[in-house]
């Protein structure tokens, strides 16, 4: 199997993306949905959720490789989400080994805004 690079946009990142990923991942923090909260906190209003971005590198992960080939998944979270920022996301093969009895490939993931400021930086590791 050979892994071409993957680069990917996303929707831009809106209440209602938040509202509606709040209640799929059961992430209610208020500093993510209620403008007063996060003022509170001292953010200028609500942001994304780090673990959306991380779904967003799932789905670069997911359109490129089978579920079942997946050997391992990480990421970083870098800087704030901020509503929106239209996140860009690249996968790339960094190198490829032998482990398990099986040909992998680790992956570079990462997902940047439109400003080419780096949110989230992850790896994942794939059966080839």
């Amino acid at each position: 199997m050979r892994l071409a690079p993957v680069r990917k946009e996303f929707p831009p990142i809106t209440r209602t993306a938040l509202a509606l990923y709040a209640g799929a991942s059961g992430d209610h923090n208020p500093v993510h949905i209620d403008s007063d909260a996060a003022r509170a906190a001292g953010f200028p209003d609500v942001f994304a959720q780090g673990m959306l971005g991380m779904a967003y590198l799932g789905r670069i992960l997911t359109d490129t490789v089978p579920v079942d080939r997946i050997r391992s998944f990480s990421a970083r979270f870098l800087a704030v989400t901020r509503l929106g920022d239209v996140l860009t996301g690249t996968g790339t093969v960094e190198s490829c080994f032998a482990e398990g009895g099986e040909d992998r490939a680790r992956l570079k993931l990462e997902l940047v805004n439109q400003h080419g400021e780096v949110k989230l930086a992850g790896q994942a590791v794939v059966a080839l």
